[in-house]
């Protein structure tokens, strides 16, 4: 899979496009000049929604009403046009030219994504940690995302109905109402557990296999656990009877309380370093290794799954690892994954340059530039050698300067 052009318009301050490469990208600049809005139109391209707000109409542009963000994907030899078109009310996605429902649509480009805000997944709320691991699932199993929307659905019909029940003076006249929406619960919920599970098994098995912790982190082992909220309340390996069996327990307490208190959208994720709980025990630097780790390891169930490379986006690289372990990282995506990443250090850009496209921000327009390197000694080769080292010196020289600073800082 690889995203080959992008274009966005009156979403937050891009205009223009950018042709991409198949391997590494590097968006740099000043700050607050448009550097991971351009990574986030590409998430919301590929997922319909942000990874900085819940609200992804909150990403237009304050001068306009309307955003628009068109991308070309290549599968193989498969070309698709994938478009999103956003305003104050609605949100339109079209596959080559024809609007598309949700669920057929998600899946034409598969995002992976490390930014400031993907923290919440070590530090948040359950709710950001079932977010990721649903997100991993439908990128195996596209049918998922219409089982947890109809689990939602019926999650929301069935909360409205207790909170009825809850306020009137012959409550147990509902119950019968309220069994038949457990049992449609029961069946959508029991598909949720067991695709988590599965999912958190792969990944546990790919952090076992691969050691990219302690090839770039020098880190400890990093495992998970699945917390179902029915734990201790019975066998989870027959999910389907326990769950049911707990809803007939607890049917009086959930119409007293108004709302559902049993099923998946109360269950959690553990993430463990050496058996301690990361958030927890973890230092700032272990919880951003330890979400990379989980980000490698979703990237690597997709190569092994599909044969093929997903993209991933990692906002503000340097201000989450040293240089080292940019290198290290890097190595281990190179192949795996279509990479983008965003940086207002020159030197991580002059230092890619050969290897990587490089845009710089201004204002919101991205503008390529071709590696000096290759444009010199595509030049006169009678005057070629002495600009290739020159070029050469004064890039070492500008990179250490930079690297000094960085030092002090």
């Amino acid at each position: 899979m690889q995203l080959t052009r992008i274009e966005a318009y009156g979403f937050r301050n891009l205009e223009g496009f950018v042709e991409t490469s198949a391997g590494l990208n590097i968006f740099y600049g000043d700050n607050a000049q448009g550097k991971t809005n351009w990574l986030e139109a590409i998430y919301v391209l590929g997922s319909s929604k942000s990874f900085r707000t819940n609200q992804v109409r909150d990403c237009l542009n304050f001068n306009t009403h309307e955003a628009r963000i068109r991308g070309e994907v290549l599968r193989g030899t498969l070309r698709k046009q994938l478009q999103l078109f956003l305003n104050d009310t609605t949100k339109q996605l079209f596959i080559n030219g024809k609007r598309e429902a949700v669920t057929r649509y998600l899946g034409n480009l598969d995002v992976f994504v490390f930014s400031l805000e993907e923290m919440d997944v070590i530090r948040g709320d359950p709710t950001s940690r079932r977010r990721f691991l649903d997100r991993g699932v439908a990128t195996l199993m596209p049918s998922f995302i219409g089982t947890l929307a109809k689990y939602n659905h019926l999650l929301k019909q069935k909360n409205r109905l207790l909170a009825e029940a809850s306020q009137s003076k012959a409550p147990e006249t509902f119950y019968p109402q309220v069994e038949v929406w457990n049992d449609q619960l029961v069946e959508a919920g029991t598909v949720i557990h067991k695709a988590r599970v599965r999912y958190i098994e792969r990944l546990n098995q790919t952090l076992d296999e691969n050691d990219h912790g302690r090839a770039i982190f020098g880190a400890e082992r990093i495992n998970l656990r699945y917390k179902s909220h029915l734990e201790g309340k019975g066998d989870l390996d027959q999910y389907r009877q326990l769950f049911r069996e707990r809803l007939e327990v607890r049917l009086a307490a959930e119409v007293a309380s108004g709302h559902a208190l049993l099923g998946p959208h109360r269950d959690d994720l553990e993430i463990l370093a050496d058996g301690r709980e990361v958030a927890r025990f973890g230092s700032a630097g272990q919880q951003r290794s330890a979400l990379i780790l989980l980000d490698l390891a979703q990237v690597s169930i997709y190569n092994f799954t599909y044969e093929e490379s997903p993209v991933l986006l990692i906002d503000d690289i340097d201000a989450e690892l040293d240089r080292g372990r940019i290198e290290a990282l890097l190595v281990v995506l190179e192949g795996n994954a279509q990479t983008f990443i965003s940086t207002s250090r020159r030197s991580i850009a002059n230092r890619y340059r050969d290897r990587a496209a490089v845009y710089w921000v201004e204002q919101g327009q991205a503008v390529n530039e071709p590696s000096s390197v290759s444009r010199l000694a595509s030049q006169d080769p009678e005057n070629s050698a002495d600009e290739l080292a020159r070029a050469v010196r004064e890039r070492v020289d500008q990179e250490e300067s930079e690297d000094l600073g960085m030092q002090a800082e």
